[in-house]
C-alpha cells in the first residue's frame, strides 16, 4: 500500500518513501549529498541536521526546526548516513530516542485516524480500524467507572514483534483483549509501538568492517560542507560527553542491585518511602523520573509507593505510566539544591562533596546529575581501580 506524498514528507522513515523518492536510492550517496547541498545554498539543510544532533545531545524531546517539507525527506537520508559513518552507538541512540519521541508526539496529535491506519498499512502491519469504537475494558476507581474503547486492533503476531523491547508488564499479551487473533489497542498504545519502529530504524549496529567504513567515510567527508558539519557535531558531542567520561550502562537488570549506587538524594527519599512517611510532590516526581531513567519496570515502581499513607494503586499506576510516556529526565543536582533535596552534606557523601577526577580535563569535577553519580559508581565497581580516581586518591 503506497501512501500519500504529503504523508511521506511528514514521516520520511515510511517505506513509501522508496516509491515517491525512488531517485534517492538510484544515486551515489556522494552525488546525492552534493546535489542537495547545491539545491539549498542558504545552508538550511546543514543547519537543520545539526539542530537534530544538538537537540539529541541535550536530551530535548522535540525538534523545534522540524518541518514537513521535501527537505525533511532529504535530510533524514543524510542523517542516517552521518550516523553510519560515525559508527557511534551512544550518538545513534541519542538521535534515535529524540527522533522517535518527536514522532510519537507528532502522531499522538494526529487528528486524522486514517493517517495512522495508513502508516500501519505502509509498514505492512495487519491492522483493523472500526467505524464504531469497540469496548474492551473497564476501570473502576471509587465511584467512577471508565469504559475503555478503541477503533484499532492489530494482529497478535505484529503486536508481539513491536512490543518485544517494551518491558512494561501491562504490555504482555495475556493482559490485553483479543478478538479473532487481533489485539484491541488504544491509539496512544499503538502510537507507542510505532515510536519503537522509528527508533529501531535509526539504531545502528557497530560496523566491524572498519576498512570499508573508512573508505566510505572518507568519500563522504570530501564534501566540504559535510566535513565541517560532522566536525561541529562531534565537537558538540565532546562538550556533552564530559558527564559520560566514565561511561557504563546503568539500565535495569533483574537481580542486579543497582540501588547500591544510588546517590544520597535518592536514598533519602527511598528511606522515607520505606518508613511510610509522606513525601512531597517534587520528591515523588524526581523519584519516578529517576527510576524510569534506569528502566525499572512500572510494576516495581508502583509497588515501591505502596508503603505511602495515601497510596492508591490505580491512581499511582496511571501517574507512573504517564510519566514514563512523557520521558522526562530526572532533576539535575542544581535543581535538587534549589528544592533543598540535595543530601550530600547530610550523608557526608564523598563523591557528591568532592567530585571526581576528569582524565580528559586533568582536573577535579563536580557531579552535576544524579544519573552520572550512578554511572560513575557502576563504572568504579566494574572497572580496574587504577582507572578511576577521586580527589586525594
Amino acid at each position: 500500500m503506497s501512501i500519500s506524498y504529503e504523508l511521506v514528507k511528514h514521516y520520511p522513515w515510511l517505506p513509501s518513501k522508496k516509491i515517491h523518492y525512488s531517485e534517492i536510492a538510484s544515486k551515489d550517496p556522494v552525488d546525492f549529498i552534493k546535489e542537495k547541498i547545491a539545491e539549498y545554498p542558504d545552508g538550511e539543510l546543514v543547519a537543520r541536521i545539526f539542530n537534530i544532533f544538538k537537540t539529541a545531545f541535550e536530551n530535548i524531546e522535540e525538534i523545534k526546526t522540524y518541518k514537513a517539507d521535501e527537505l525533511n525527506v532529504y535530510l533524514y537520508t543524510i542523517l542516517k548516513i552521518l550516523l553510519y559513518i560515525n559508527n557511534s552507538i551512544p550518538i545513534a541512540n541519542r538521535v534515535a530516542n529524540l527522533y522517535s519521541k518527536h514522532t510519537y508526539n507528532k502522531l499522538i496529535r494526529e487528528d486524522n485516524d486514517f493517517n495512522l491506519y495508513s502508516i500501519c498499512k505502509d509498514l505492512e502491519l495487519e491492522i483493523k480500524y472500526y467505524d464504531k469504537a469497540v469496548p474492551f475494558g473497564l476501570i473502576v476507581e471509587k465511584d467512577r467507572k471508565q469504559v475503555l474503547q478503541t477503533q484499532f486492533s492489530i494482529h497478535y503476531i505484529d503486536y508481539l514483534k513491536l512490543a518485544s523491547n517494551l518491558r512494561d508488564d501491562y504490555r504482555k499479551l495475556v493482559h490485553n483483549a483479543l478478538i479473532g487473533g487481533y489485539v484491541l489497542i488504544e491509539k496512544k498504545d499503538l502510537t507507542r509501538l510505532l515510536q519503537e519502529v522509528v527508533r529501531k530504524k535509526l539504531i545502528i549496529e557497530q560496523e566491524k568492517d572498519l576498512s570499508s567504513l573508512d573508505d566510505f567515510k572518507n568519500k563522504i567527508l570530501e564534501i566540504k560542507e559535510i566535513k565541517e558539519l560532522n566536525e561541529r557535531i562531534l565537537g558538540e558531542w565532546e562538550l556533552k560527553k564530559e558527564e559520560f567520561e566514565y561511561s557504563f550502562e546503568i539500565k535495569y537488570r533483574k537481580g542486579e542491585k543497582v540501588e547500591e549506587s544510588f546517590p544520597p538524594c535518592v536514598e533519602d527519599i527511598l528511606m522515607k518511602v520505606d518508613e511510610g512517611q509522606n513525601i512531597t510532590h517534587i520528591e515523588r516526581l524526581f523519584l519516578v523520573f529517576f527510576l524510569h531513567s534506569l528502566e525499572i519496570p512500572i510494576d516495581e515502581i508502583v509497588n515501591l509507593f505502596a508503603k505511602l499513607p495515601d497510596f492508591n494503586r490505580k491512581k499511582t499506576e496511571y501517574q507512573v505510566e504517564f510519566a514514563k510516556k512523557k520521558g522526562y529526565s530526572p532533576h539535575s543536582c542544581s535543581t535538587l539544591k534549589s528544592y533543598s533535596l540535595c543530601m550530600a552534606t547530610k550523608y557526608k557523601d564523598k563523591l557528591c562533596l568532592e567530585g571526581y577526577y576528569s582524565k580528559k580535563l586533568d582536573s577535579q569535577r563536580k557531579i552535576q546529575h544524579p544519573l552520572f553519580y550512578v554511572q560513575f559508581k557502576q563504572y568504579r565497581k566494574h572497572k580496574p581501580k587504577e582507572e578511576v580516581k577521586t580527589k586525594n586518591e
